[in-house]
């Protein structure tokens, strides 16, 4: 299972998520339309904007 957040704010998310024990992925495939973190048991999921810009 994968998991995408959806949040208001970006930057904002993924610093309350490290803030709560994440880390950022090594790779980020797309950083402007979401990215992709570490859950503390090493299980990736991704924060996507709330209106994400995909064409």
């Amino acid at each position: 299972m994968h998991l995408d957040l959806v949040v208001d704010d970006l930057d904002a998310g993924v610093a309350e998520m490290v803030a709560l024990g994440a880390r950022l992925a090594p790779v980020q495939y797309a950083p402007e339309r979401c990215r992709v973190l570490i859950d503390p048991a090493g299980h990736p999921f991704c924060l996507c904007p709330q209106r994400p810009p995909f064409v």
